[in-house]
């Protein structure tokens, strides 16, 4: 009866999530919203399929199948009677095998049936493989050996949702590689030397630079630190000073009339600067980004403050926040650090975030006539590239300025995790021109990353929300190196003869 009982469950398995819907647990967050159309044209399609195709061969293949199916917890109720009872089942037959290895290595068998007799019947069920590792309890023992079977799987580390910084690939953090140490080696080396080789370092950089020699090659290599290693500790204390001479001299007028819209516009921009990263919600880290911002401002007037550079104060503070933290810095309490720390870490951003606007400035001045050339290259460059694509844009009326102005005005920021935009500008900042002129051909790669689904999308507003809310969330160190392969080759091919993408 038990075992026609089982089967019955089982048969029912059409009504179990993830038989007809997407499954997302710890281990697979939801995808956007805005590309369940695109979802539900592949669901019906597999539909179509016999149902046999469809069954699970046994309970342990449809676990691996649906290792995460109690995360929605819709029907849940409907079969939880049936599915306790199989557990509990599980769990003994589990404890019985305990019981026969106990016999065989000569282990009082009274003590190993009593233990079975006094384990609970009325097992829980385990919504998902991340909650079985915080089980501790001995009713949730019971059941972790019942799953022991299915724990022996492989499992795929968890990035959570909000985009961690810590370099990492989309399958987790692996431990150095022999290579890693070695490319790690030739960075102590380089920056060790009397007068670092500056175009030797940027050749390092290129594939992305080691999380430990990050901050100073990052000063070296946007100008703020001199190559001769003897002069960096007097400039670094030269700058640094320089800069709160500024904060005096400049920050008490933010409450003057001519200066009260900039800094209004700033104290609005800055909670909204990576909102789900605890960091950058913390007063104390507001304030510093208040004071980087007002003062870039006010010495620059030709552009002042504009939205979007805001987001560029980001990967400079959390590399150099990064040279005193051993652990993640996107929880970190920026409280417990030093008043000298701090003042240095602010210093520092200030002065590298100036050092690239200056080269990118006519972004963000009048009219942004930057922004505009590098959006009707990027038009230009896509037509040649991939006519299909432009030519989809066409159809349905889409102008590039309507996705590529953030794209150029935030540098991809708002477009990629963050721990992807630090390993982008490992790159940016190892070539002449990186984020004036390489980043088009970044652009151009990362759209053209996303052909299939811009073709699938067949209306305006579905391609609109596409590119505004591309599925980037689990990229990593991989993706990122793709993405730069790509627009390099792209560069080889475009960037010196520019007859190749002129109609």
């Amino acid at each position: 009866m038990a075992a026609e009982s089982s089967k019955q469950f089982w048969k029912r398995s059409a009504k179990l999530p993830g038989s007809i819907q997407p499954v997302y647990g710890a281990q697979h967050p939801p995808l956007d919203p805005r590309l369940t159309k695109n979802f539900i044209k592949e669901r019906s399609k597999g539909n179509a399929l016999p149902l046999k195709n469809k069954k699970a061969s046994s309970f342990h293949e449809f676990a691996r199948n649906t290792s995460d199916a109690w995360d929605i917890g819709d029907d849940e109720d409907e079969d939880f009677s049936s599915f306790q009872t199989l557990n509990s089942k599980v769990a003994k037959a589990t404890a019985a095998q305990v019981l026969e290895n106990h016999s065989k290595l000569r282990v009082k068998p009274e003590r190993a049936q009593s233990a079975l007799s006094e384990m609970p019947t009325n097992c829980k069920v385990i919504k998902s493989s991340s909650e079985a590792q915080l089980a501790r309890s001995p009713e949730d023992a019971c059941v972790r050996n019942a799953l022991h079977k299915q724990q022996s799987l492989p499992l795929r580390p968890i990035i959570p949702l909000v985009a961690r910084i810590s370099d990492q690939n989309a399958s987790g953090a692996p431990p150095m590689t022999v290579r890693e140490k070695t490319r790690l080696e030739k960075f102590r080396q380089l920056l060790s030397s009397h007068n670092t080789d500056l175009d030797e370092l940027r050749k390092c950089s290129w594939p992305g630079v080691p999380r430990e020699v990050r901050p100073v090659t990052w000063r070296l290599l946007s100008g703020y630190l001199p190559a001769n290693k003897e002069r960096r500790k007097l400039t670094l204390q030269r700058k640094r000073e320089e800069y709160f001479g500024f904060i005096e001299q400049y920050y008490d007028s933010r409450n003057e009339e001519h200066h009260q819209d900039t800094y209004r516009q700033i104290h609005i921009d800055i909670p909204r600067t990576n909102p789900l990263i605890p960091l950058f919600q913390q007063p104390l880290v507001q304030e510093i980004f208040e004071r980087i911002l007002f003062i870039w401002a006010i010495r620059h007037p030709a552009s002042g403050y504009v939205q979007g550079i805001n987001d560029l104060v980001t990967p400079f503070f959390v590399v150099f926040l990064s040279e005193h933290v051993e652990e993640d810095v996107e929880n970190f309490d920026v409280t417990t650090l030093s008043q000298d720390v701090l003042r240095s870490i602010e210093a520092d951003s200030f002065w590298c975030m100036s050092k690239l606007l200056d080269g990118i400035q006519d972004n963000y001045t009048f009219a942004q006539p930057g922004i505009q050339k590098k959006v009707k290259a990027l038009e230009e460059l896509v037509s040649r590239i991939d006519e299909q694509v432009h030519n989809h844009f066409r159809k349905y009326e889409v102008e590039y300025l309507q996705f590529a102005f953030r794209w150029m005005n935030n540098l991809l920021m708002r477009e990629l995790p963050l721990r992807c935009t630090i390993r982008l500008w490992d790159t940016y900042q190892s070539e002449q021109e990186g984020f004036s002129h390489f980043h088009l051909y970044v652009c151009a790669a990362f759209l053209i990353k996303w052909r299939k689904e811009i073709l699938d999308e067949e209306d305006f507003q579905g391609l609109l929300m596409l590119l505004q809310n591309l599925p980037t969330i689990h990229w990593g160190n991989e993706e990122i190196g793709l993405l730069l392969a790509e627009a390099y080759r792209l560069k080889y091919m475009f960037a010196d003869a520019p007859n190749h993408y002129r109609r």
